[in-house]
């Protein structure tokens, strides 16, 4: 799954985007990626490693929820069960 979050722009700033990915890794287990930074600018990426889907998909929702709340806007998501 990936989605892909972005910020409004502030005058004479580059938005702000969030990208989170979940994927299964090749040990059974599923990691969560988290890309934070400004468009054309420098990015940070964390990871989270997670034993079952369901612990994995939990924390994705939690992340994806507190950056709508921050503002940021669902811009593009993919996957069989993209939230929306």
């Amino acid at each position: 799954m990936r989605l892909l979050l972005q910020q409004k722009p502030s005058a004479g700033e580059a938005p702000k985007y969030v990208q989170l990915i979940l994927q299964q890794d090749l040990l059974g287990g599923w990691s969560l990626l988290r890309e934070t930074g400004h468009i054309g600018g420098k990015a940070q990426l964390k990871r989270e490693q997670f034993l079952d889907q369901d612990t994995a998909l939990a924390a994705f929702e939690k992340a994806r929820d507190a950056q709508v709340r921050r503002g940021f806007l669902v811009m593009f998501a993919q996957g069989v069960d993209a939230p929306r």
